[in-house]
C-alpha cells in the first residue's frame, strides 16, 4: 500500500493550497470574485439617455437594426423553485437588448396588458376622450421576437475536495469547510426570429461556471464568457445572469451583421436629439 507521503505530490499540494486560501478568505469575508458587488452582471439602465451603468464587458451596436419583443419559452425554465429565483428571466434580457443598442424593444408582457386596460378603460367612457394617451393603431409591431431557454444546475462537490484535502497534513483542518464546496453551472441560450418570415436569423449560447465556497465565496470559471431584481439576491442568480451577458455579447456579433430595418420614430427627448 502506497503512503500518503508517496501520494501527495507537489501539484496536488499546490491545488489543495490554492481551494484552502479560497476557503480562508471566503471564511474572512474576503471573496475570490464578488459578482457585481451585491448586485449582478445584469445592472444598470437603459434609455433616452444611453446604456447607464452597464456591465464593462456588454457588446454594443452602433445603431438599432428592428424592433424586438421578448417571447416566454413555452417549455419554461428548468431551474429548481428552492432557489427563489424570479419566475423568468426575460425582464433580464429586455434590460440588456435595450442597453446594447442593437433593438427598439417593444413590451408585450405586463405594459402591452396596462395599455390595452387603458385602452378598455376609454372604450367604457371613463377616461377622457380627448387624451392623447391611448389612440388605436399606435402600437409599433415586433419585427424580430427573440426567446431565451435556460437551464441550471448544482452539484455537490465537497466530498471530493474534502477528500483531497485530507491527505495533505497542512490542510486537512479545512476539510469541514470544503465539504460546502458546491458547483453551479447555468446554460442558456437565446433564439432570435423573423416576425416576418418566421426563420430563425441568429442564436447564441451562453455558459458559466463557479465554484460556490458555501460561505459567501464564489470562484468563477467562465465556460464561454462572462451575474435585475431578485437575480443577484443569490450566487444561483449571478450565475445565470453572468451565462445570459455572455450569449448577449455573442447574438450581438451576428446581430451587427444584419441590416436594419424601417424603424419607427425615435423616442421625443428634452434635447430634442435624435438616435
Amino acid at each position: 500500500m502506497l503512503s500518503l507521503k508517496n501520494t501527495s505530490t507537489p501539484h496536488a499540494t499546490r491545488s489543495g493550497a490554492l481551494i484552502a486560501l479560497a476557503l480562508m478568505l471566503a471564511a474572512c469575508g474576503k471573496q475570490g470574485a464578488t459578482l457585481g458587488e451585491g448586485s449582478s452582471e445584469i445592472t444598470g439602465s437603459a434609455g433616452a439617455a444611453g446604456a447607464h451603468q452597464a456591465h464593462r464587458e456588454l457588446m454594443k451596436c452602433d445603431a438599432p437594426v428592428a424592433t424586438l419583443a421578448l417571447v416566454e419559452n413555452s417549455n419554461g425554465y428548468t431551474v429548481s423553485s428552492s432557489y427563489n429565483l424570479p419566475s423568468s428571466p426575460v425582464p433580464l434580457i429586455r434590460l440588456l437588448a435595450q442597453q446594447s443598442g442593437c433593438f427598439r424593444v417593444v413590451d408585450r408582457a405586463a405594459g402591452l396588458k396596462a395599455t390595452i386596460k387603458e385602452q378598455e378603460l376609454k372604450d367604457a367612457g371613463i377616461l377622457r376622450q380627448q387624451g392623447s394617451t391611448v389612440h388605436k393603431g399606435k402600437g409599433y409591431e415586433a419585427q424580430y421576437s427573440l426567446t431565451p431557454s435556460l437551464s441550471f444546475s448544482e452539484q455537490n462537490a465537497g466530498r471530493e475536495v474534502g477528500g483531497l484535502m485530507a491527505q495533505i497534513p497542512v490542510l486537512n483542518k479545512f476539510v469541514a469547510a470544503a465539504e460546502q464546496v458546491k458547483l453551479k453551472e447555468a446554460q442558456v441560450a437565446l433564439l432570435l426570429t423573423d416576425n416576418e418570415t418566421t426563420e430563425q436569423i441568429a442564436a447564441a449560447t451562453g455558459s458559466v461556471r463557479v465554484t460556490d465556497l458555501g460561505m459567501g465565496g464564489l470562484v468563477v470559471g467562465k465556460l464561454g464568457g462572462a451575474g435585475g431584481a431578485g437575480w443577484a439576491n443569490s450566487n444561483e442568480g449571478k450565475v445565470i445572469a453572468a451565462a445570459f451577458l455572455d450569449a448577449h455579447n455573442k447574438l450581438v456579433v451576428q446581430v451587427r451583421e444584419l441590416a436594419a430595418r424601417d424603424l419607427p420614430p425615435p423616442v421625443a427627448t428634452k434635447s430634442g436629439n435624435k438616435g
